[in-house]
C-alpha cells in the first residue's frame, strides 16, 4: 500500500491520512488512525496505526531509512543562515562533500509532515520554545533558528545573549526560541557557557533551581542531558559549591547518579510545570561514531562520506542502560499526569556516521604538528554540521508542534 502523509489531529496523540487524490481515497478500503505512546522492547515510541482491508498495522515514525534526496534538501543554505555556529559550519570550514546535506528521513509506511515555517511561527506566535541542555541541544537549537530565519525580515529578527541563556527573537510574530546551557540540568561546575570543560565533573544532583528558574514561563520546552554522563562514575555533592567546607564529596557509578539527577529534574517539572500550558520533549541519546571498528570503517568519522544503511546497525558508544532510565522516568511522569513526548532520534541518528563536523569546524585551539599529521585525532564525531541530521530532529518537533490540535 503506498505511503500516506500524515497529520497529527486532535487532543488524542492521533494521526490522519492526508490523501492527495480521491482514487487513492477509494482504493484503501478503512482507514482509522491514531497515534499513541506505546512501550515495546523497552522503548516509547510515536506510533501510527491504521486499518487497512481489515488489517491492522503500525507507522513507528522514528524507525524508517534514510533516502537521499537533493531536491528537497537541505531545507536551507549554509551560508544563507544569519546565526550559524562556527561549529556545526562543516561547508565553511572546507568540507568538500556535501551529500550530507541532502538525506531525508522516510519512515517505514509514513511519510513525516513537510516543514513549513511559517506555519510554525503562526503556531508559537506570542509563544516561548526553549531548548535547555547540553551543545547537541545548542545545536538542534541552531538547526531550528536557520530553519526559520530565512522566512523572517531582517530588522523582525534579533539575537540576544545572557549568560546561560541565548534568545532569538521573531519579532512580527512575538516568538522567542531560547537555548538555555544546562549540560547536566542540575546544577555542576560544567554551568558556565563558555569554560566548563574541567576534568573533575562534579554535580549537585539534588539541586536544579538555579537553572530552572529560567524555564517556568516557557510554552515548549525541550530537554536533552547525556553527553556529559559519558564516565564510569560521577562525583556528586552535597552542599554548595559556595561553602566547601560544609560540603561532602562521594565518587558514584554514573548511571544511578544520572537516575537521581533525573528524578531532581521530574520532580520540579511535576511541581512548576503548568501542564494544561506547557509541552514537553525529551530528546534521547545522540550517538557519537568516535570508533570505526563499529561499522568496520576506519579510526572515526573522519573521512565518512556515506550513511549506514543497515537498518540493524547500533554502535558500541551508545548505551541502551542510560536510555532506559530515561524511560523509566519519563514513564512515572506520565502516571503522575505529566507528559513529556521522548524523541526517540538516537537509532535513525546512529546511520549517520558521516554527518559529523569532523575536522571542518572552527578550532577553539591551535593545532599540534601531531595533530595536523593525524587529523582522525581532533576529528568532531560528536556534534552535527549543519544543514544536517538535527534538521530532521525538528521535523519531528515540527510535527508535534503544528499537527498536534492542542493549543498551547
Amino acid at each position: 500500500m503506498a505511503k500516506k502523509n500524515l497529520e497529527i489531529v486532535v487532543g488524542t496523540w492521533g494521526i490522519r491520512s492526508s490523501f492527495r487524490s480521491l482514487i487513492a481515497v477509494l482504493i484503501t478500503v478503512l482507514i482509522i488512525t491514531a497515534v499513541y505512546l506505546t512501550q515495546e522492547s523497552g522503548s516509547i515510541r510515536l506510533v501510527w496505526e491504521y486499518r487497512s482491508n481489515g488489517l491492522l498495522s503500525r507507522c513507528d515514525l522514528f524507525s524508517g531509512r534514510w533516502v537521499f534526496d537533493n531536491e528537497t534538501y537541505p531545507l536551507y543554505k549554509e551560508q544563507q543562515c544569519t546565526f550559524m555556529s562556527d561549529q556545526l559550519a562543516c561547508e565553511k570550514f572546507g568540507r568538500k562533500d556535501l551529500s550530507y546535506q541532502s538525506w531525508r528521513w522516510q519512515p517505514h509506511q509514513c511519510n513525516l509532515p513537510k516543514f513549513n515555517a511559517t506555519a510554525l511561527l503562526e503556531r508559537l506566535r506570542n509563544k516561548r520554545l526553549m531548548f535547555v541542555g547540553d551543545s547537541l541541544n545548542r545545536g538542534q537549537w541552531v538547526s531550528m533558528v536557520c530553519l526559520l530565519d530565512s522566512w523572517i525580515s531582517p530588522k523582525l529578527k534579533s539575537m540576544h545573549n545572557n549568560g546561560s541563556l541565548n534568545t532569538f527573537k521573531a519579532i512580527e510574530f512575538n516568538v522567542s526560541i531560547d537555548f538555555y546551557w544546562a549540560p547536566l540540568l542540575v546544577e555542576s561546575n560544567s554551568d558556565d557557557p563558555v569554560n566548563h570543560r574541567i576534568p573533575d565533573r562534579i554535580v549537585r544532583v539534588k539541586a536544579i533551581e538555579k537553572h530552572a528558574r529560567h524555564w517556568t514561563d516557557a510554552d515548549i520546552l525541550v530537554f536533552d542531558s547525556y553527553l556529559w554522563w559519558r564516565r564510569t562514575e560521577m562525583k556528586v555533592l552535597w552542599g554548595s559549591f559556595e561553602s566547601p567546607d560544609d560540603a561532602i564529596y562521594k565518587e558514584i557509578e554514573m548511571l544511578r547518579v544520572y537516575e537521581m539527577a533525573l528524578r531532581t529534574w521530574s520532580d520540579w517539572v511535576e511541581v512548576h510545570v503548568n501542564r494544561t500550558k506547557t509541552q514537553m520533549f525529551f530528546v534521547s541519546m545522540s550517538p557519537t561514531h568516535e570508533s570505526g571498528e563499529d561499522w568496520g570503517g576506519g579510526e572515526n568519522c573522519y573521512k565518512e562520506t556515506d550513511a549506514i544503511l543497515d537498518e540493524r546497525y547500533w554502535g558500541n558508544d551508545t548505551d541502551p542502560k542510560v536510555m532506559r532510565v530515561l524511560e523509566t522516568v519519563l514513564d512515572e511522569l506520565k502516571g503522575r499526569g505529566v507528559n513529556v513526548q521522548m524523541l526517540n532520534i538516537t537509532q535513525l541518528s546512529e546511520y549517520r556516521k558521516e554527518g559529523h563536523p569532523s575536522i571542518y569546524r572552527k578550532q577553539w585551539e591551535n593545532l599540534t604538528e601531531e595533530q595536523i599529521a593525524n587529523p582522525s585525532s581532533y576529528a568532531d564525531c560528536v556534534h552535527w554540521c549543519l544543514p544536517g541530521v538535527p534538521d530532521v530532529w525538528n521535523e519531528f518537533l515540527y510535527a508535534y508542534i503544528v499537527h498536534h490540535h492542542h493549543q498551547l
